[in-house]
């Protein structure tokens, strides 16, 4: 249960995370003799369900709920302190805001890989990718985090950046 939570709150706030969570676990029960072992792990399976569940979730909400950087310009300085940031983990809406200027996908794989704490071979079943394309996408999204914290960019600047390196 903890992984299925965890996917969900590197996009959505808390109290959307536990009912994402709960629907995910809902749909198991009532799909359980769905699942086919010989296509993936349950734990494959139960993701798959997680991810569909916030892409409807988004197209309900047309992702109305995202905040920009922009609004929030201090997050990136206060992130590029090296010492301050090993003092405290990051919230989960700071996550969100620090993760805003890379793209959904990008978005989606590390929470896949980080949050939900899937193998590269089973975030690229579950997403039709080949193992390396997953495992390049995640080293450039680190990589980009990395570049836009230490230049101190934010806002438009980073989004601009992001949009010309994919």
């Amino acid at each position: 249960m903890r992984p299925v939570y965890a996917f969900f709150a590197y996009s959505v706030d808390g109290a959307t995370a536990e009912d994402l969570t709960s629907a995910t676990f809902e749909r198991v029960v009532r799909s359980w003799h769905r699942f086919d072992a010989e296509r993936g792990s349950e734990r494959t399976w139960i993701l798959a369900i997680a991810r569909n569940l916030l892409t409807d979730h988004y197209r309900r909400t047309g992702r109305a709920e995202s905040v920009s950087v922009d609004e929030h310009p201090g997050l990136l300085e206060h992130l590029g302190a090296p010492d301050e940031a090993l003092e405290r983990p990051l919230s989960i809406e700071e996550l969100k805001r620090w993760l805003e200027p890379l793209s959904a996908r990008e978005r989606e794989i590390l929470a896949l890989r980080y949050g939900a704490d899937m193998e590269g071979v089973e975030i690229a079943r579950l997403l039709d990718l080949t193992t390396a394309n997953v495992h390049q996408i995640l080293s450039r999204s680190l990589r980009r985090l990395r570049e836009l914290t230490t230049s101190g960019e934010t806002g438009s600047q980073a989004q601009r950046a992001t949009r010309r390196s994919t």
